[in-house]
């Protein structure tokens, strides 16, 4: 009987011979789009089943008090799972991508298509204050790279597939297909060519019909719209934009700071334990911001705002609009805080939601201080609800268009598009103005690791270092004579340039054949003359560390054809200008074919 392995090479030799290689293309963005969506399904179904395993008639009186107590357990299951079964580093689906596309070709590990289904569940159903739609990315992702590998595909294809699965997985997860294609373009600056855009389109369609088919008609965040923009308020809206990008500022330096106070503990266990705390704390007191948060969008919606702001342990008058507004705007501060010590804590999750969950809160509170200012005004509290989500999503995650065409889908229709261009231009301006980079980039971008739409840049980017240097230099030492370096070095050499080290491998400087030319028949100066009277310093020094871009900018301005290597001083090998032409051409041919 014969093998799995012999069966598949031939299915794979008659695909060859039958199908070309743009429609295997569409069929497997059609076969990555259903992946993903239906690895959002089984997301989606775990952290609700879990949530509904935890609300039982027996927790409900002792509500408040468990919601102290369940993230800490669930983060505490996540820790065990992570040290005991998967013994891996769990990074955020958006930025490990992004990672695997600029330096690993596109492949990620296997263990990501499982890692983030098992864990992500266990964080937000118990509590933890992120969303889903991150490790949902990262499932799809990891699905599509393993996908390419088993069936050949080349780099290009590779990232395409992996921009196939990011739109399927927000499709399938907010029932948005075009948001799904425009998150996909904008945030992995996949080309916007035909090629790339009808698998896009079928990974896309195929996600969505997916979660229609296993989750029947519900959408995540429901709403028909039914305010129309009113021209009167538009300078409401720009100033709403204003806030927003100042918010979406502040979203970004709560997460950096909470992150690096908890990252100066070495200790992971000290981590979890101090950020449980905080996380029960926060959520005892403010239990809507409990898992990822729809409840509350969905409330604010629908213009239930004592149901958003839930059963709080403090008495207060609801009737008091003003109390409200200021439970609103905590919500909106610490929605931030709490989702940052949730990642801070060992939780896995995302930003995407979090964020829609803090701008809803946001702009439902400014529309009813509008309302209730006592001057005559009357604007519609759903649509700033709904503007807030756009202004938060274009500013913390630096996706303008996403943030447009999301809650254009959500609301079914284009009737808010005026307000959202407004608000999400001003606040991904002001957003961008003081922090260059979203959460999602931010650590790629100081590496010098960020895919860009700039062709140039990402392609030597994808270039590392070490696969450039040559090897095949000698060395010669300082002390040495010139008649025994032209001896061992010169004669058995092919290369015009000789690095100069000592004992301890340290690079000191270079010897040029051009140098030595006028002298080296000289018999005489054979035993006078040193390498180090005729050495001289290297024009550029190349760190090992350093990347491609930095090191063609060396051989711009030196004007050398060749510069060395070094590692802390120690001399490597050297790097040619024609090798690393070479290499860029063939990987420019690589990933734009």
């Amino acid at each position: 009987m014969p093998s799995t392995t012999k069966i598949f090479r031939k299915v794979l030799l008659w695909r060859y011979k039958h199908i070309s290689e743009r429609q295997f293309v569409y069929i497997l963005s059609v076969l990555v789009g259903f992946l993903a969506g239906f690895g959002t399904v089984i997301l989606k179904n775990l952290t609700h089943y879990i949530q509904l395993l935890l609300d039982v008639d027996f927790f409900k009186s002792y509500q408040n008090s468990l919601y102290f107590i369940f993230p800490i357990i669930g983060l505490l299951i996540v820790a065990i799972i992570k040290k005991t079964w998967l013994k891996k580093h769990i990074g955020h689906g958006i930025s490990t991508t992004l990672y695997a596309i600029s330096k690993r070709k596109g492949i990620i590990p296997n263990y990501n298509i499982y890692a983030s289904l098992i864990t992500a569940p266990i964080t937000v159903g118990f509590g933890g204050s992120v969303g889903l739609q991150g490790p949902a990315v990262s499932a799809g992702t990891a699905l599509a790279s393993y996908t390419s590998k088993l069936f050949h595909m080349n780099t290009k294809t590779r990232m395409l597939l992996i921009g196939c699965a990011t739109a399927g997985a927000m499709s399938s997860m907010f029932k948005a297909p075009i948001a799904g294609i425009v998150f996909a373009l904008e945030v992995f600056s996949l080309d916007i060519a035909f090629v790339s855009l009808v698998p896009l389109l079928l990974a896309s369609v195929s996600a969505i019909v997916t979660s229609y088919l296993f989750l029947g008609s519900d959408v995540l965040l429901g709403f028909e719209l039914n305010d129309k923009f009113e021209i009167n308020d538009i300078g409401f809206y720009a100033i709403f934009g204003i806030i927003t990008g100042i918010a979406s500022v502040y979203f970004s330096v709560i997460y950096f700071a909470i992150r690096k106070f908890f990252y100066q503990f070495k200790n992971r266990f000290v981590r979890l334990i101090i950020g449980s705390v905080i996380i029960g704390f926060i959520l005892y007191l403010m239990p809507s911001l409990y898992g990822e948060g729809y409840s509350l969008i969905n409330n604010l919606l629908k213009g239930n705002h004592i149901a958003a702001i839930g059963n709080t342990p403090f008495s207060f008058d609801h009737e008091n609009i003003w109390l409200i507004i200021i439970f609103l705007l905590l919500i909106t501060l610490f929605k931030a805080i709490a989702m940052s010590t949730t990642f801070a804590a060992g939780g896995v999750g995302g930003i995407f939601i979090p964020t829609l969950v803090m701008g809803s809160a946001l702009g439902n509170a400014f529309a009813k201080i509008i309302n209730n200012l006592g001057l005559g005004f009357n604007v519609s509290e759903a649509n700033f609800t709904l503007i807030g989500m756009t202004g938060l999503m274009a500013g913390v995650l630096h996706a303008p268009l996403t943030a447009i065409f999301l809650i254009a889908e959500i609301t079914g229709g284009y009737d808010l598009f005026v307000p959202l261009m407004l608000v999400a231009a001003i606040s991904f301006s002001i957003t961008k103005y003081f922090v260059s980079n979203s959460i999602y980039t931010y650590k790629l971008a100081q590496r010098g690791e960020l895919i860009t739409h700039n062709k140039d840049k990402n392609v030597m980017m994808m270039l590392d270092v070490d696969d450039l240097i040559e090897t095949n230099f000698k060395s010669v030492q300082p002390e040495m004579m010139l008649g025994e370096m032209l001896k061992k070095a010169v004669a058995t050499s092919a290369r015009n340039i000789f690095p100069v080290i000592n004992e301890e491998k340290e690079f000191l400087g270079i010897v040029l054949l051009d140098d030595i030319r006028p002298v080296m028949f000289d018999t005489e100066m054979y035993n006078s003359v040193t390498v180090e009277a005729i050495m001289k310093s290297a024009p550029e020094i190349i760190q090992e560390s350093e990347s491609v871009e930095t090191v063609m900018k060396k051989f711009k301005t030196s004007g050398a054809w060749n510069l060395p290597v070094v590692n802390d001083g120690k001399y490597i090998g050297f790097i040619s200008k024609s090798k690393l032409l070479t290499a860029y051409r063939n990987k420019l041919v690589e990933v734009t074919a």
